[in-house]
């Protein structure tokens, strides 16, 4: 309607609460007198509990309790954690191992939570964990994720958790025997460290006896389902709520041990429990990304286009199943198997591997990521093996936009995509035609220069459904409860500008309201780029039933029919009908008469399908071949989003997305030993990128509308990472790929590329 309205870059409101000291985030937010908590971890990788005397520790002063396994059992807390588990692609199920709250009998890697101590201070609970009496005998660690090895839960024959399976393999086997050409590689995904600005934490405390936990996470209404289950609670006891939460990518989505420990204490006590991880704690025991090696073959026609693919992946998912680890490695990798190419015959096996490490779950938009990274770093290494332009052998095999929809191998169907026009506005942004000169500028000085494409796509949504409820307050202000969860993406800004472009409230008139379980009925929090789209939509809905309910109360005021009122432009009109009422100037008119029915409007909105944000990545890099530094030097984005909510908000998005994609392809890596130690356990040993890390980034919309919701969305919140691993890596291997290097993989650290160039510098004396 304005300049705050659908479209427009406005402001983030919450900025002004964060930058002044006014964020409420969780360790902000606790009881004065709530007890500290502090957690006793195992510095083995694997071996059996032989010892564990925690007396010593319980009577050190200010320690008000100590937990330990033995001591949620006896008190009837369920000790396994959810975990999702699949069926393997022989129809058996997949291995399900408990993972116990905290350990019992037997540790699995470094960092698993043993005991948890409580006390008046948090120095005091740290000396108290100091004085546990820990005794374990080692066991054989496996670190490597290949099956076999020493085995971590009898569950698992050879380590393996799941084997599964999408496609038709014999249809891919006939199309492979057919091709003209065959070109395959292996692709290495390193794993990386979550790092959440705020690290975890929550607190605990009973009140009237009914349980409050309010944890830094991506929703509540999946952590109240468990609290529930663990605990042995009705609904009807538990409230979970979400503060302010500073970055969550996918990591703060499930539940940890330590919320189910510290919510149990509360009750034990009667007293508010709280806990903070620490860094350190956080990169031991945050579930982790990535960690997948990719065996990818492709095969083209005559004409250089794709008639197959196939894939066979090793996934690292730690020591247990996780909330959602087994189903993000399978399901969402398959959704974009094959990204944008126009190929029939396509068959994805994964097999996850239980290792002695920490789990790997969902994080920086978990299962797209991976797949699209390793289509297109196969789809490029195929471009220079057979000697054709990256660039074109893309162009050869994109869907055509008369093919929309789009039923694609992996079971879904693609509603709109113009790729090559996304494609040839990317070449022209990026300056493609000038790359030579540049190459050639950087040779004179020694350098090596690659330029890299990635053309990504994702599927985006999660939970189709979602609800809002909006309630006109006697101040004359509007409160707006969402389902979703903001973890610092601008959320309430965007909530705001929609809700005032369907109904012309102003904003400062609107409040949000998000992440507790005892105001909004349910949600499914955010994940998946899903917000947004699935929260707008919920809004649009609720907005009609509103304009619905409003018109025959409006309509005695105005003397005409109900059918006569309509709302346009922020207002309630009827031909004939002098009568011109904004939408709170009809809830005032409502409360006036008493029918408070119309103070309260909701509803909930369920999507038909998914939407596809895609683009094309042009990163260039260039090389010190004396030092192995790569430098991105050049990085321009193109993205088909469809309709943007707030365009300046989404290039924050990318831009966030992509220094990630840089931090994991340049600076970051977790190194364990053969013992299982964790290399990388603080910012010393494990390089996040910094600001001379990376370039000014160019991003461009070039939307296509989709036609999966109203109002033409289709989600941005990971594209960033989605698209930068490959773009990165792709102008690292353009760049070497005169000197005889043909495989090259993450991270391209500098000891990493000097290494590389060197060896091949020796191969040719």
């Amino acid at each position: 309607m304005d300049k705050f309205g659908i479209s427009q870059s406005a402001a983030r409101i919450e900025d002004v609460r964060f930058l002044t000291g006014g964020g409420r985030y969780v360790d902000d937010i606790a009881p004065e007198d709530a007890l500290h908590g502090a957690v006793l971890r195992s510095d083995v990788a694997h071996g059996d509990i032989t010892g564990l005397d925690t007396s010593a520790a319980a009577a050190m002063p200010g320690v008000a309790l100590v937990l330990t396994g033995e001591d949620l059992a006896a008190a009837g807390v369920r000790m396994d954690m959810q975990a999702t588990v699949l069926a393997n692609r022989d129809g058996s199920r997949a291995a399900g191992p408990k993972r116990p709250l905290l350990a019992q009998g037997r540790v699995r890697f470094v960092g698993e939570p043993i005991a948890m101590v409580f006390a008046d201070t948090l120095a005091q609970a740290r000396d108290a964990v100091e004085a546990i009496a820990l005794e374990i005998d080692d066991l054989p660690a496996k670190i490597d994720p290949v099956p076999g090895g020493a085995t971590l839960h009898p569950e698992a024959e050879d380590n393996v958790a799941f084997d599964w399976a999408c496609g038709d393999e014999a249809a891919v086997e006939a199309a492979f025997a057919a091709a003209a050409h065959r070109v395959g590689l292996v692709v290495e995904d390193n794993r990386i460290i979550v790092n959440s600005m705020e690290p975890r934490g929550c607190y605990a405390e009973v009140t009237e006896g009914r349980l409050h936990l309010a944890h830094n996470g991506q929703g509540v209404w999946a952590m109240k389902g468990q609290l529930c289950r663990n605990l042995g609670l009705s609904p009807e006891e538990v409230r979970v709520t979400n503060p302010d939460v500073g970055g969550g990518f996918g990591m703060k989505a499930m539940a940890y041990p330590e919320y189910f420990v510290v919510a149990h204490a509360a009750r034990v006590l009667g007293r508010p429990c709280r806990w903070m991880s620490d860094r350190g704690e956080a990169m031991l025991s945050d579930n982790a990304g990535r960690d997948l090696v990719s065996d990818v073959e492709l095969a083209f026609d005559e004409d250089l286009r794709l008639v197959g693919f196939r894939a066979d992946v090793l996934s690292n998912l730690g020591a247990y199943n996780s909330q959602f680890a087994q189903a993000i490695q399978t399901n969402l990798a398959m959704k974009v198997m094959t990204g944008v190419y126009d190929v029939q015959h396509a068959y994805m096996r994964v097999r996850g591997i239980y290792t002695n490490t920490t789990q790997v779950d969902a994080y920086r938009g978990a299962g797209r990521p991976e797949a699209i990274y390793t289509l297109e770093r196969a789809m490029d290494h195929a471009a220079r093996t057979l000697g054709v332009d990256p660039w074109e052998l893309r162009k050869r095999c994109f869907i055509a936009p008369d093919q929309m929809p789009y039923a694609a191998p992996s079971g879904e169907t693609y509603d709109v995509g113009e790729f090559a026009r996304v494609l040839d506005r990317a070449a022209a942004e990026s300056d493609r035609a000038g790359f030579a000169a540049r190459k050639a500028a950087s040779a004179a000085q020694g350098r090596l220069r690659g330029q890299g494409l990635c053309y990504y796509i994702e599927a985006i949504l999660g939970d189709p459904s979602e609800g809002a409820k909006m309630v006109f307050e006697a101040d004359g202000t509007v409160t707006l409860y969402v389902g979703t969860q903001s973890n610092g993406q601008g959320h309430e800004t965007v909530f705001m500008q929609v809700l005032h472009e369907m109904t012309g409230i102003p904003p400062e008139r609107i409040r949000i309201v998000q992440g507790d379980s005892d105001l909004i009925a349910k949600g499914g929090g955010t994940g998946g780029s899903r917000s947004v789209t699935v929260q707008s939509q919920a809004t649009r809905a609720m907005v009609d039933v509103a304009i619905a309910a409003f018109a025959p109360f409006l309509a005695e005021r105005m003397g005409v029919d109900p059918a006569q009122v309509t709302f346009e432009d922020g207002s309630f009109r009827a031909e004939g009908s002098n009568v011109v009422m904004t939408m709170i100037e009809a809830a005032e008119a409502a409360r006036a008469a008493g029918e408070t029915a119309l103070l309260t409007h909701e509803a909930e909105a369920t999507l038909p399908g998914r939407s596809f944000p895609n683009g094309a990545h042009v990163c260039e890099v260039e090389i010190d071949p004396e030092t192995g530094v790569v430098a991105v030097d050049r990085y321009t984005v193109v993205d088909d989003f469809g309709v943007l909510i707030n365009p300046r908000l989404a290039e924050g998005q990318v831009h966030g997305g992509v220094v990630q994609g840089i931090g994991q392809a340049i600076t970051e890596h977790v190194v364990y030993d053969a013992d299982g130690q964790l290399l990388t356990a603080s910012f010393m040993d494990y390089g996040m990128p910094r600001a001379d890390d990376v370039p000014m980034i160019a991003f461009y919309t070039e939307p296509v509308p989709s036609k999966n919701n109203v109002l033409g969305m289709k989600g941005c919140g990971e594209a960033g990472t989605v698209g930068a691993l490959a773009a990165v890596a792709n102008a690292v291997q353009d760049a070497v790929w005169d000197l005889g290097l043909r495989k090259v993989d993450m991270p391209f650290t500098p000891a990493r590329v000097w290494e590389m160039l060197s060896d091949r510098a020796h191969a040719a004396e």
